[in-house]
């Protein structure tokens, strides 16, 4: 398995953990894990909410809440009203024109009739009898039934689980009833006890709904029940009555399902109109706006006359109530206090549209295979990538996981899973980022503890920002090696004792160590006054020959530095060798169990150690082998030494000088480099006289070891013919 592939193992695996938990999340019924789940997607509906609908939506027409406010109270009395002043509300709505008149309150109890209260404490029976028959005319409960049967009206009851008050009033006939016959029972909520109205009222209206509130956990009213249970029978909505009632119809019908050991509800038929529900009957409440999105007219206006008619006629008027102290406000995703009235009429609007907004079935299974998708993707990719191409990609399947979400609900009006796929998307972008400034600091720990001694910091550096460029495990580079060592090292350390050898060794390769960091070089060991470096590795380094003279010219420079200091403190002085070989060589960590070292073996890095070897013979500072010289003459100065065959090898081997860099080459230099040339030319074609002339000439100008070694072998060629066979390479027996 490739090593980029294993490193990566951990991560991959971290991420599809990270998936599978995700995934187990949204199915399993842990109370804690599951209330999260839905508390956060309640929060991204809400949010969904509120930037797809208007701040300040147009009122539908249709329906006006005739408002019970603080105005009306303050001017009509305190609630209850009486009920011949409730009568004389409804009247004036029919008067106005209202199509129907649905009541978001309940009449459960009794008026007290004024005469009957009088009556009884009346002892004449003439005139108890008299009184009497003036009952009828201010019973309240008769006049508000008659004022209601002069219309379409539909009446509110609640359905509650209170059971010490199981009984109070009357419940219309249910609007389905359930048997045995029809199957598995339905998953909608059941509620033993109902708070209805007085029967007179309840015989006198057209229909009647329920207004009881079904808030989610977080107690925001988010969906309402447009159907729920009580006993077999099964009783529909203030809402749903009421658009009923206002399209003529008689009854509805519900799409049901298959769910387990009872049968969902799909939706709720209304003569053409589909309203989707969950599966227990409840809708998603398609909230138009904030609160005001509807027409509220005051109740006290209504009674006084002084209502615009042009908003009630033809209109559907929901009776109830904005004032705080009657206690009908609710907390619901466009704002924490709103009228429940106002819920209703967004209610009857949706219906009348048939515009509910509702998570299909398929959804579960959609955000199922969504969350598993996309995590996937971001576990097997997101290790491969850096920081940012991690947080890009988040970014990327988290903007089209939004913009795919927007597109339903606008489009469609689906509900779609949203804070599943976030949350598995982002802890898996979290932990790969963690995992990446673990494995990071981790990394640049082992770098810096494995190479702080061989390569500078800046190298460090690099490295962990390119770690396919580098290994631990032997592998096979193109480098540039040098050998360096200080000339006459035995005679120097004689008059030294210990610690001053060790000090004048330390004082040397400090500044010969710093030349090769600056240079970009890469340390591999330190042998008696030896230094052995490369260039190429760790770090791939497509100039590592031209690094590598630069850095052989400064410690040239440095060492001279040193013999000046050195003479000052009478100390002896000192001069270094270098040689510099280019060539295939294998590097990594290698050594025992019990000690390793990254360093560079082949036959590259042996060549390179005859070239420093070499510079002794030919009375040279710095010599380097053609491969090293290939490609940067545009740089440095050259002085070709010699072709040789060292031990051990067949194939011939050129060696040069490096003068200096051509920037710092005078004429003169350049004309004595060219008259080398000519002689080395002159020799190699069997010249002798010729070559002779030219190497004398070079050799009396100024001491040129190189010079002086060539006319001793022409001395030597002219007394023993070298054949025709002859190349004029020079066969080296000392390494």
């Amino acid at each position: 398995m490739p090593r980029r592939l294993r490193e990566k193992i951990w991560p991959i695996a971290i991420g599809l953990a990270a998936v599978g938990y995700s995934v187990w999340g949204m199915q399993t019924d842990f109370g804690p894990i599951r209330a999260a789940t839905e508390r956060a997607e309640s929060l991204v509906y809400d949010q969904r909410l509120l930037l797809t609908r208007p701040a300040d939506p147009e009122p539908d027409e249709r329906v006006v809440i005739i408002d019970i406010d603080e105005r009306s109270l303050a001017e009509l009395g305190r609630w209850p009203w009486p009920r011949a002043l409730v009568g004389d509300l409804v009247d004036r709505l029919w008067d106005y024109g209202a199509v129907v008149v649905a009541f978001d309150v309940v009449f459960a109890e009794p008026e007290r009739n004024v005469v009957e209260e009088v009556a009884r404490a009346v002892d004449n029976p003439d005139a108890k009898e008299q009184l009497l028959e003036l009952q009828p005319y201010f019973d309240g409960d008769r006049l508000l039934a008659e004022s209601i049967s002069r219309g379409d009206a539909v009446l509110g009851y609640v359905l509650h689980g209170d059971k010490t008050d199981s009984h109070a009033g009357a419940l219309p006939p249910p609007s389905l009833t359930e048997s045995k016959a029809d199957g598995p029972p339905l998953a909608l909520p059941r509620f033993p006890a109902f708070t209805g109205n007085l029967p007179a009222l309840q015989d006198a209206a057209d229909a009647a709904g329920f207004f009881t509130v079904m808030p989610d956990d977080d107690g925001v009213v988010r969906r309402a029940p447009l159907v729920l249970g009580h006993g077999d029978g099964i009783y529909s909505s203030l809402a749903l009555e009421t658009v009923r009632l206002y399209q003529l119809l008689d009854e509805f019908e519900l799409r049901t399902g298959a769910l387990g050991d009872h049968r969902s509800i799909d939706a709720v038929e209304l003569g053409n109109t589909v309203l989707r529900t969950d599966a227990q009957g409840r809708a998603i409440v398609p909230y138009r706006g904030p609160r005001g999105s509807f027409h509220y007219v005051s109740a006290a206006d209504i009674i006084d006359g002084r209502a615009d008619p042009k908003l009630l006629i033809g209109s559907i008027a929901l009776v109830g109530t904005s004032a705080i102290g009657l206690f009908d406000l609710r907390a619901t995703p466009v704002g924490s206090v709103f009228p429940g009235v106002e819920i209703h009429a967004n209610l009857i609007a949706g219906m009348l549209d048939g515009a509910f907004p509702y998570r299909p079935a398929w959804a579960d299974g959609a955000d199922l295979v969504t969350v598993a998708g996309l995590g996937v993707l971001a576990a097997l990719a997101m290790p491969f990538l850096g920081p940012i191409g991690t947080v890009l990609l988040a970014l990327t399947f988290l903007a089209g996981t939004t913009a795919w979400n927007f597109w339903a609900w606008n489009e469609h009006g689906l509900v779609l899973g949203y804070a599943p796929i976030v949350f598995a998307v982002s802890l898996v972008t979290v932990l790969n980022l963690g995992w990446g400034f673990l494995f990071e600091h981790r990394r640049r720990n082992t770098m810096r503890k494995r190479f702080g001694e061989y390569v500078p910091p800046e190298l460090v550096d690099e490295m962990s920002e390119r770690p396919d460029d580098f290994g631990f495990e032997g592998e096979t580079r193109e480098l540039t090696i040098l050998f360096a060592d200080i000339r006459s090292f035995t005679t120097i350390s004689e008059p030294l004792d210990a610690g001053e050898l060790k000090d004048l060794l330390n004082r040397f390769f400090t500044p010969m160590t710093r030349v090769i960091f600056e240079n970009r070089g890469t340390i591999d060991k330190y042998v008696g006054d030896m230094i052995m470096a490369f260039w190429g590795a760790p770090i791939s380094d497509p100039e590592h020959r031209r690094h590598a003279v630069r850095a052989a010219l400064g410690m040239l420079r440095e060492a001279a530095r040193l013999r000046e200091v050195f003479s000052a403190e009478g100390l002896p002085a000192i001069h270094i060798g270098i040689g510099l070989n280019s060539g295939v060589a294998n590097v990594g960590d290698m050594g025992s169990e019990y000690r390793r070292a990254y360093t560079a073996l082949g036959d590259a890095v042996n060549l390179a150690s005859r070239v420093e070897g070499a510079t002794k013979s030919y009375g040279v500072a710095f010599a380097v082998t053609g491969s090293t010289k290939e490609g940067i003459e545009d740089e440095f100065a050259f002085r070709e030494l010699d072709r040789v065959r060292v031990k051990g090898k067949r194939e011939p081997v050129t060696l040069y000088e490096v003068v200096a860099p051509l920037e710092e080459l005078t004429a003169a230099e350049s004309q004595r480099l060219s008259r080398h040339a000519e002689a080395l030319r002159l020799f190699r074609e069997r010249r002798w006289d010729e070559a002779e002339a030219v190497f004398r000439a070079l050799a009396e100008e100024r001491s040129d070891r190189c010079a002086e070694l060539h006319l001793e072998r022409i001395a030597e060629l002219r007394e023993a013919d070298p054949g025709e066979g002859w190349d004029g390479v020079f066969d080296r027996t000392e390494k």
